[in-house]
């Protein structure tokens, strides 16, 4: 059984820390560990998994684990890693939004042996002029322009960076102080954008408690396309069901990339070490098997919504690309096809004389009707997940799905549904 040092290098989870020595640290229980969420949405997404699993690993090896919603933080906005200001949000909204993440933030830990705090319960009710002498005076300005957050935010003279956001890093130093004074918090978890604000609070807690603490990051966890897995990025995949349904989740991490389903496998799952490897091993010589794509599917669904909806995913993932589409609920239909794009026509018109190679060049599957014929030809093109070989085929009312959709296919992956109207 690995130490929990041996686990996070395995994983490739310490990017950063305060003190090399800090990691040998980890294997000897009794820190108390806090990291930070921003409730700018009623959800957390994927994104956030990668430090809710940390909390978790630092839990199980016997530490003490924070869980800080940030309240009060959220109606400033970080301004690490954007280009522009954060629109500000009122407390309503932020209430709001807290009361979607808590059950989200306990969901992952054993809230016996862990604290849910949210940081508007001592930022609410610090005043301006306690906060300038007791957290401003301890830094300069030159230190803070320095950090690499506002730093990008100078140099971008057209945008510039407001006094609130650039006060930001000073209030997460705050909370790191309090957490350390009223709960003993030893260490702050955060990503690598977070670096300049960890720091800070460690050297807050120095100059007001000349006590020893620590910071340590993780790294940015960044899809292919170089943008974050994370809400104001590139399409976000919720934690929350009703935001992103647990089969588009499981299918978000099916298509992973062979080249990041390793790292992702050891970011976001509790796979044993030798099971990864496995896994590795699997994808340089069978990629096409997608083992470690289904394995880290299984993994984080079940993590996030549990063994019985992965049963389900996995059934409706079959049915995507078998005959057994038709035996889906109207309901499930919708959610495995809801990536297709889709086209509304007539049903007198479907059912009338429209032909195959029609449909398929009206809905782009195919560019022209002669193409459409030579895809039926070569054995490309399915209805219902059913391969066809005339191209001059017309439509019944059997075609039909819950009496109104046919799921068109060319290939494995172009998907089309229409629906009648």
């Amino acid at each position: 059984m690995p130490t929990l040092s041996e686990d996070l290098a395995f994983r490739g989870l310490v990017h950063q820390v305060t003190d090399p020595e800090l990691p040998k640290r980890f294997d000897q229980p009794g820190l108390t560990v806090y990291a930070g969420f921003d409730p700018s949405a009623d959800s957390l997404h994927v994104g956030n998994l990668l430090q809710l699993c940390t909390l978790r690993r630092f839990q199980e090896a016997g530490h003490r684990v924070i869980s800080l919603a940030g309240g009060g933080t959220g109606m400033i906005g970080d301004p690490g890693g954007k280009q522009d200001e954060r629109a500000l949000l009122d407390l309503e909204t932020i209430e709001g939004h807290l009361l979607g993440i808590r059950p989200q933030l306990g969901q992952f830990l054993d809230l016996e042996r862990a604290l849910l705090l949210n940081n508007a319960d001592w930022l609410s009710t610090l005043s301006t002029l306690d906060y300038l002498r007791d957290v401003g005076k301890h830094f300069t300005v030159n230190q803070m322009v320095a950090k690499e957050s506002v730093r990008a935010r100078f140099e971008r003279p057209d945008h510039g960076i407001s006094y609130t956001e650039f006060s930001y890093m000073l209030l997460q130093a705050y909370d790191f102080l309090r957490l350390h004074v009223d709960h003993g918090c030893d260490v702050q978890l955060g990503g690598s954008d977070q670096w300049g604000n960890i720091t800070m609070g460690v050297e807050l807690i120095r100059k007001v408690c000349a006590d020893e603490v620590w910071g340590v990051t993780t790294p940015l966890v960044l899809k292919p396309d170089g943008t974050k897995y994370g809400k104001s990025e590139s399409k976000t995949v919720w934690l929350d069901p009703a935001r992103t349904s647990p089969f588009a989740m499981y299918q978000f991490f099916v298509n992973t990339p062979d080249e990041q389903v390793g790292q992702l496998l050891r970011f976001f799952t509790f796979v044993d070490h030798e099971e990864i490897e496995t896994l590795d091993a699997a994808t340089s010589q069978r990629p096409q098997d997608r083992a470690a794509q289904r394995a880290l599917a299984r993994a984080v669904t079940a993590l996030v919504h549990g063994e019985a909806e992965v049963a389900k995913c996995e059934e409706a993932s079959a049915a995507l690309f078998g005959e057994e589409i038709a035996g889906l609920s109207e309901d499930m239909l919708l959610v495995v096809t809801a990536e297709a794009p889709t086209s509304d026509v007539p049903r007198s018109e479907l059912l009338g004389a429209l032909s195959l190679a029609d449909l398929l060049a009206r809905t782009g599957l195919a560019k022209s009707k002669g193409e459409a014929r030579r895809l039926v030809g070569e054995g490309g093109v399915s209805v219902n997940n059913v391969r066809q070989n005339d191209e001059g085929r017309g439509f019944g009312a059997s075609d039909l799905l819950h009496d109104r959709y046919v799921v068109l296919r060319r290939g494995k992956r172009a998907v089309h549904v229409v629906r009648t109207t």
